[in-house]
């Protein structure tokens, strides 16, 4: 335990910092569905007896960053960073999963989460965790500490006549329990190909089924010669099929699962769903007049720049260019100032710089430079809307640097 440090003013001045751990359960849980608004009645309807919510957060304490604000010995404001790792164009990167953001409202308006989040970055740097996502509850609210949409998700809703035609497939779908072996697999194989993906732990899988209906199913496509290939999780009410999430390895595997969710026809009369790959569905089916809405899903934000950069998969190492960035990021000073990047030896490396001429100088926030890096927005589009400062002649290097590929998120912690 610590007191908090001078320049945090007197609006923290009765309050300490410090990490929960097992003791502090009770007031962790509490804290949680205070500010989450979760009733002994909701935990009923989905499924849960009244104290098993406990018992299942209990470990987040253990394998999980747990940072609170104490006011006397009262849990104020907590933060929760999960250790988790992601996909980053084929690359594997720890990842600081935030959540559980959250305050009693009599503490509010006293920079308390500003204060948890910036200790926040400093452990997940510490922990080589080079970026960090979130599920904003305010955008504007996390876009401050620099955080910036990086996922969306395209939801829609495909009427029974609209179902694409049977195709003929050589395996076939089975229903499995939710924690069977082949399910699993088929994700982790279909993460290892999306950038932007979750490479799912036992903790990610929790939080995957946490607030899950009882009659949640999945399915899983096998080849002719049982191989596991696609995996579908869904549930019917109310005459429609409820998509959660679907996973094909090929072609094969996504005609499949569409010719299972087709023989559903005389139970429902729509289908919903919600796409994560950041293009709609309509236009791959036959008929493409289907419904479809989208919405900013995850946002990310980099830890620290230079690590994250010299570890950054980019597609094309040119040792003669040298590009120096500008960053500003007023929650992490260690990122903060100018950068060389540059590739020697088809190695990149991006190092601090002090002094001397800036050739090829690229200004932006942190915020930009995730969604940059993260390939939810094109180095053409941000800088036909002001979010990188530069000279034009440099749109076309970054469009070469960086891979065209929209992240695929489609957890929730």
């Amino acid at each position: 335990m610590r007191k908090m440090d001078k320049d945090r003013g007197e609006a923290t001045a009765m309050f300490t910092m410090r990490q929960l751990d097992e003791r502090d359960l009770d007031q962790f849980n509490a804290l949680l569905r205070y500010a989450f608004q979760v009733t002994s009645d909701d935990l009923v309807k989905s499924g849960w007896a009244e104290d098993e919510i406990k018992v299942s957060k209990a470990p987040i304490l253990k394998g999980s960053f747990v940072l609170g604000w104490f006011h006397k010995e009262r849990l104020a404001s907590q933060v929760v960073v999960y250790p988790m790792q992601v996909n980053i164009q084929g690359e594997l990167f720890d990842m600081g999963g935030v959540t559980g953001v959250t305050t009693y409202p009599e503490y509010s308006g006293r920079g308390l989460i500003h204060g948890l989040m910036k200790e926040c970055l400093k452990h997940m740097r510490q922990e080589k965790q080079l970026i960090s996502y979130l599920y904003p509850y305010s955008i504007p609210f996390y876009r401050k500490m620099g955080w910036e949409i990086i996922s969306d998700k395209l939801s829609f809703t495909i009427r029974d006549t609209q179902l694409p035609k049977h195709r003929d497939v050589p395996g076939m779908v089975e229903r499995v329990p939710l924690d069977h072996e082949d399910f699993k697999n088929v994700y982790e194989y279909f993460a290892m190909q999306h950038h932007g993906a979750l490479i799912r732990d036992e903790l990610a899988w929790e939080e995957y089924w946490r607030w899950e209906k009882d009659d949640v199913t999945a399915a899983v496509y096998y080849t002719k010669d049982h191989r596991p290939i696609g995996s579908l999780v869904y549930y019917l009410e109310n005459e429609v099929f409820h998509i959660k999430e679907m996973a094909c390895l090929n072609r094969e595997a996504n005609h499949g699962l569409w010719n299972y969710i087709g023989a559903h026809f005389s139970m429902i009369t729509e289908v919903r769903g919600d796409n994560y790959s950041g293009e709609p569905l309509a236009f791959l089916l036959e008929d493409s007049e289907i419904s479809e809405t989208i919405a900013p899903y995850i946002m990310a934000r980099i830890v620290d720049v230079p690590q994250f950069l010299e570890r950054y998969p980019f597609p094309r190492r040119p040792e003669t260019l040298r590009l120096h960035l500008r960053v500003h990021d007023a929650l992490a000073p260690w990122n903060e100032g100018d950068f060389l990047l540059c590739w020697e030896e088809d190695k990149t490396r991006c190092e601090r710089v002090e002094e001397g001429p800036l050739q090829n100088l690229i200004e932006l926030d942190i915020q930009t430079l995730t969604t940059l890096m993260m390939g939810y927005k094109r180095p053409s589009y941000l800088y036909n809307n002001e979010r990188l400062n530069m000279e034009y002649y440099l749109v076309q290097v970054l469009e070469q640097l960086i891979p065209v590929e929209k992240p695929y998120f489609s957890d929730y912690f």
